[in-house]
């Protein structure tokens, strides 16, 4: 055998070589075959979310298998196999002998070995049918081959090494791979649990899965499993009265139905796992191209330990149940991060994962982009102004600007955009405010609380729109659909399509203080390859610094007075503790959002019609009629006692408080010498310590004994710990300090 020349073999991987020393290398995956094994996928604590696989199989030792399982298989399979070597010559005089006469290869008189090189060619060729029907066809080519390896792993491996290989990768139907996947699947046991009826059934099998299928035939099962015990009888495993015994039993089967995939998940979290194998099948650093990345995530046989918090997971469903029915004309989507480290904390939405569209199943992730398993995303509207205040505080505007925002305005023109040109109103296109009442003048504050339109769109003039949608990169900001940002004012008001898992990220950075880190779900991943487990590369977040802590403390302020008293106020999670966030609704109602955060975890909330048709106006939701879907109204409430419960337990931090006045453009300041800080509002405190002509009795800020300007510039804000009315500012504002109206 060892002279004879092989021709190529594609589904192994071998090249056509007509010298003995190319025939006689032994590739190194018949030694050690790359067996597909089941995904295990856990959530941040350690216990199992779902079980993924291509072939669902479990690698055992022989020593965990039941010595009556491997009895029949050889019984039944190759009875001589432990007299043999790798070819049986009787067998194969008999099988030239039929093949003579039948003028083709009618039959193949395989040992074990010989089909365990056939099947590391089946098991690498996987899903591909060209590779299938090489590594299968009926040739003299490939019996050939069979023959020259098979007399090579006998040499290697040995014959215990040889009968645990092939019992691990052979198809024993019903989606089983291996012996103990079988078992698990027809009895609900272990392999080393199986009596010896069992075992001859899984070994009858083999033959013809479909054939021999219990499930699908009882009978033909059950004649075959008897054949198998005569059999073993016949080779003295059994004795004779033994096999009758076995033969008059039921089947006894107890099957465990095959649970493949993240439509099991457990706890809600389908659409985490979805989004875990988008991001294996996506990263480069699980291998260059997606043909290598697939490859590794068919091959299985990995632990993924995801960042999910099982706590915050089963909270936001329990909200989502509490607030949208699956049922509904429209649907929920939300997501939690943690600030600072860009874990993905929990991940849901009220249309359950599942191919039943008529039952609204999904199997669309509503919380992501649609690169990584989502749709093209949805408006986030009034959510992203914050990101327009952040680009304006970090160009240098006060925090305290104030502008006309009437209730109904022309888009400024000309603005500037990127690139050095000009986006310019050519047909007079307007915008309103929410409600007639809203005209200003209103400061930045009150602005932001009131989620005014017009105010932003002045905003985002006066700075231009590059900055903004710089920042948004920064943030992490970006179209769900993969498009670029567009260059227009009305971005400030939400115009381009988002994901929840961006504008969850988005806000982390604010409760940051400013430090943007890119969104991650695997912690770790160790994958077992035969006997041995190795661990694997995973994505790590990577923090950089979007705006000054600053600016972030001073959106922090601003996003504080949203829940205390603006249009978010359905959405506080009450004075104990502290929390941030925004409305959104866009136009025609097609999507509501809240966004919003605590120092140590960030959330977003969207709720809309995923095909973009149904207005939310007239609409029930959760049994809940509604004239119109407010940003406060319905996402609001849902982020509440999804944040509640996520956060019970949890540290309670707060935030770096600042103060922002209300009117400070129109107020007073003292000069050096003898001024008497007359100003609209905020004027000095009592008796020495700067009065201000107009000021209250309680809110006066002064400088610093002679003239030491040392409170802060009128670029910034103001921390909320300077104490009112300090040091020897003199009477009525007189004197070097200077009164601070």
């Amino acid at each position: 055998m060892a002279g004879i020349a092989l021709p190529a073999v594609g589904a192994l991987g071998l090249a056509a070589k007509g010298s003995v020393e190319g025939f006689d290398e032994l590739p190194a995956n018949l030694k050690q075959p790359p067996l597909s094994q089941r995904t295990t996928i856990l959530d941040s604590k350690g216990d199992s979310i779902a079980t993924v696989y291509s072939r669902d199989r479990t690698v055992v030792d022989l020593k965990e298998i039941s010595p009556y399982m491997q009895q029949a298989i050889i019984a039944i399979e190759d009875a001589r196999f432990y007299q043999h070597g790798a070819v049986d010559l009787k067998g194969v005089l008999r099988a030239v002998n039929r093949n003579a006469q039948e003028g083709g290869v009618a039959q193949g008189a395989s040992t074990l070995t010989q089909q365990l090189v056939k099947n590391v060619a089946v098991e690498e060729a996987g899903d591909d049918p060209t590779k299938v029907q090489q590594a299968t066809q009926q040739t003299l080519g490939r019996k050939i081959r069979e023959l020259k390896y098979a007399i090579q792993l006998e040499e290697e491996l040995g014959k215990k090494k040889i009968l645990e290989n092939y019992l691990n990768i052979t198809f024993f139907g019903q989606q089983a791979y291996g012996v103990e996947a079988a078992s698990q699947r027809y009895f609900s046991k272990s392999a080393k649990d199986l009596d010896v009826e069992e075992a001859a059934l899984l070994a009858g099998i083999v033959q013809s899965p479909s054939r021999y299928d219990p499930l699908n035939d009882p009978q033909e099962a059950t004649k075959r499993r008897n054949i198998v015990l005569q059999r073993m009888a016949e080779v003295g495993d059994i004795s004779q009265a033994e096999a009758d015994k076995a033969k008059d039993k039921p089947l006894g089967l107890d099957i465990s139905k095959p649970k493949n995939g993240c439509i099991t998940a457990v706890k809600n979290a389908g659409f985490f796992c979805d989004y875990v194998r988008e991001v294996f099948l996506n990263d480069p650093i699980f291998g260059k191209t997606k043909e290598d990345r697939a490859k590794i995530w068919n091959q299985g046989g990995l632990t993924i330990r995801t960042t999910m918090d099982p706590k915050a997971q089963k909270s936001v469903q329990a909200s989502i149940k509490d607030h949208v029915n699956q049922k509904d004309e429209v649907a929920t989507a939300a997501t939690i991060v943690e600030p600072g480290t860009g874990k993905i904390l929990a991940m849901g939405q009220s249309r359950p994962y599942g191919l039943d569209i008529k039952k609204n199943e999904t199997t669309i992730n509503l919380s992501v982009d649609e690169s990584m398993g989502g749709g093209a995303g949805y408006q986030p509207g009034s959510t992203f102004k914050p990101i327009v205040a952040a680009a304006a505080l970090e160009d240098g505007m006060a925090p305290t600007k104030s502008y006309s925002a009437p209730y109904k305005m022309e888009y400024p023109s000309p603005i500037s955009v990127c690139g050095g040109k000009n986006w310019v109103n050519t047909d007079g296109t307007t915008l309103t405010n929410e409600n007639e009442a809203e005209v200003g003048p209103y400061s930045m504050k009150k602005a932001t609380a009131l989620s005014v339109n017009t105010y932003f769109v002045q905003m985002i003039a006066d700075i231009g729109i590059c900055p903004v949608t710089e920042m948004a990169e920064k943030m992490g900001v970006e179209r769900a659909d993969g498009a670029k940002m567009g260059q227009n004012p009305s971005i400030a008001l939400g115009t381009q399509e988002m994901s929840p898992l961006t504008m969850a990220n988005a806000y982390a950075t604010f409760a940051s203080r400013g430090m943007y880190c890119t969104p991650v779900a695997i912690e770790s991943i160790t994958q077992r390859v035969g006997e041995t487990s190795k661990s694997l590369e995973v994505p790590k977040s990577t923090c950089s610094r979007a705006m000054s802590e600053n600016t972030a403390d001073t959106i922090n302020a601003l996003l504080r007075g949203v829940v205390e008293d603006g249009t978010g106020t359905e959405a506080g999670l009450g004075s104990g503790r502290p929390s941030a966030g925004k409305t959104g609704t866009t136009d025609f109602r097609y999507a509501a959002w809240f966004v919003g955060y605590t120092p140590n975890m960030a959330g977003a909330v969207w709720v809309g019609d995923p095909a973009h048709k149904r207005r939310m106006v007239n609409i029930t939701i959760g049994g809940v009629p509604y004239a119109k879907v407010f940003g406060g109204k319905v996402p609001g409430p849902i982020w509440r006692d999804m944040m509640s419960g996520a956060l019970e337990g949890k540290p309670n931090p707060d935030f770096n408080r600042v103060y922002i006045p209300e009117d400070r453009p129109d107020r007073g300041r003292g000069d050096d010498d003898n001024d008497n800080g007359n100003g609209n509002g905020n004027g000095g405190g009592n008796d020495d310590n700067g009065n201000g002509d107009d000021g209250d009795n309680d809110d006066g800020f002064i400088g610093g004994a002679d003239g030491d300007t040392t409170f802060p510039t009128p670029e910034f804000s103001i921390p909320e710990n300077w104490i009112q009315g300090q040091t020897n500012g003199g009477n009525n504002g007189n004197g070097n300090g200077g009164g601070f109206g």
